[in-house]
């Protein structure tokens, strides 16, 4: 299994950007799939995942409203669409999966993820 994230880059406060974590070796509709960060001197964040069990989504509240995971249609692509992008969304961002990691409303951790991308920076600044 193989993770490979991009999409990253220097945006300014408010814009957008598009991540993207293209997978070989599995497919995401029989895996559990989450985006997290990692801001320098912070722990792991969990941003926003979907289920392996029912498909239920996970945001966390620093991004709900703004954030959106999906996936398209061939299932090997998993995407993060990031609106109104701000500094503190500045980090490292990784895609996860695994065939058993769970999510719920209100539930993620990366601690159920064995599979992970290799980062792709987003830093936010005007």
């Amino acid at each position: 299994v193989q993770l490979q994230a991009s999409g990253g880059g220097l945006v300014q406060p408010g814009g957008s950007l598009r991540l993207a974590c293209v997978a070989s070796g599995l497919s995401f509709g029989d895996y559990g799939t989450g985006w997290f960060r990692q801001a320098p001197g912070k722990d792991r964040e969990a941003l926003s995942c979907i289920s392996s069990l029912d498909g239920s989504t996970y945001y966390a509240d620093s991004v709900k409203g703004r954030f959106t995971i999906f996936r398209d249609g061939t299932e090997n692509t998993v995407f993060l669409q990031m609106n109104n992008l701000q500094p503190d969304d500045t980090a490292v961002y990784y895609c996860a999966a695994d065939r058993s990691a769970v999510a719920t409303k209100y539930y993620c951790s990366a601690s159920d993820f064995g599979s992970w991308g290799q980062g792709t920076q987003v830093t936010v600044s005007s």
